[in-house]
This record gives structure tokens, C-alpha cells and sequence, in this order.
């Protein structure tokens, strides 16, 4: 069975959508891309939700994704945020959906707890581990973008099968989920520092 694929993910945003682009080669792990879309000039939220859209879709025709992984939005206080954090996220969600790309939704919580092993940890301590995890020579000036990389690395280190395929997570034999940050310290000592 051929494991190799792509994966996309996106931290959504109305003002800095972030993504990034992995490859899984022989259980290896290799940063094709990250980077930001900057949406706080555009005129409207519609016009926003159109190019994250756009954006999206011309990513998953560049890299041929097989997957997208897409952090959820957070709780807060401010409704009005939230909802169009959410439309932000739907119409990412929209594009993968239209080019029939399987998707999973992850919390900051889990995103941050599987790359680093604590879900209370700082964008600048997850950029960190992505820096050291993927041999990243440089980071870039936005978090947003680093952390969409790392919803992408979540979703692999999850082991997770996106939620329009139908099927569950593998699970080992005690029941618990094959993928995660000790299983990929455990498989791959020399990976960190």
C-alpha cells in the first residue's frame, strides 16, 4: 500500500489566512510550501470570502492535495468575530469540497498539543518545534502561516482519515489512536533535538 501523499493545511483568517503544504514520502515528513493571504485590504467580508476561496482552490490545483486539515474556530466572546471566522473557514472549506479533497477540522488545543505535546502552547513554541521537527531553515515574519503548517503536521501526526471518506482512525490494539506527538518521538528519535 502506497502511504505517500499531500497534505494542505489552513489557519483561517478575515484578515491573514494562513496555510501550509507538507509531503509524506516513506512516513517522511517535508515542507513544500507555507505562506500567508493577506485579505484586511479587501473592500468587504465578501470580498474576503471570495479570495480566500480563489486562494484556496489555486492551492489544491498547484500541490494536488489529498487531503485538507483546517483548524475550527475558537470560542470567544465576540460573536460577530466568531461568525466570520467561521464563513472563513466554510468557504475553505467550500473550495476543498468542490475539488472533491477529504477534510478534517482540528481544535488550536489539538493542533498545538500534537506538534508540541502541550495544548497550551505559544504560536513562537509551535513555530519552534515545526522549525526543528521539519529542518526549516528560516520562518517566516507571520505565525498565521506557521500555523498552518501546523494543522498539516497535526493531521499526519493524528493519523486521522478525513471525515468525507467514511472510515475511522486506525486504532491500535489498547484502543488509542495510532497517530499523535509521542508515537512520532517514539518512531522518530532522530528528528528531535
Amino acid at each position: 500500500m502506497n502511504n505517500d501523499r499531500v497534505i494542505l493545511g489552513i489557519d483561517p483568517g478575515t484578515s491573514i489566512m494562513g496555510y501550509g503544504i507538507i509531503t509524506v514520502k516513506n512516513k517522511k515528513l517535508k515542507m513544500e510550501r507555507m505562506g500567508v493571504v493577506h485579505l484586511s485590504k479587501l473592500p468587504s467580508h465578501p470580498a474576503k470570502l471570495r479570495r480566500i476561496f480563489e486562494r484556496t482552490l489555486e492551492l489544491i490545483d498547484s500541490y494536488h492535495p489529498d487531503e485538507l486539515a483546517i483548524e475550527a474556530p475558537f470560542f470567544g466572546k465576540n460573536v460577530q468575530s466568531m461568525l466570520k471566522l467561521g464563513r472563513a473557514q466554510g468557504v475553505a472549506i467550500a473550495a476543498a469540497v468542490y475539488r472533491d479533497i477529504p477534510m478534517t477540522e482540528y481544535s488550536p488545543r489539538k493542533i498545538k498539543q500534537s506538534v508540541t505535546g502541550t495544548g497550551t502552547a505559544s504560536k513562537e513554541q509551535v513555530a519552534a518545534m515545526l522549525k526543528s521537527m521539519l529542518k526549516i531553515d528560516e520562518m517566516p515574519k507571520h505565525n498565521d502561516a506557521s500555523d498552518g503548517l501546523a494543522v498539516a503536521v497535526c493531521h499526519y501526526l493524528q493519523g486521522d482519515i478525513p471525515v468525507n471518506t467514511g472510515k475511522a482512525k486506525k486504532k491500535t490494539s489498547g484502543g488509542k489512536s495510532s497517530g499523535g506527538w509521542s508515537n512520532f518521538a517514539k518512531n522518530n528519535p532522530d528528528r528531535i533535538r
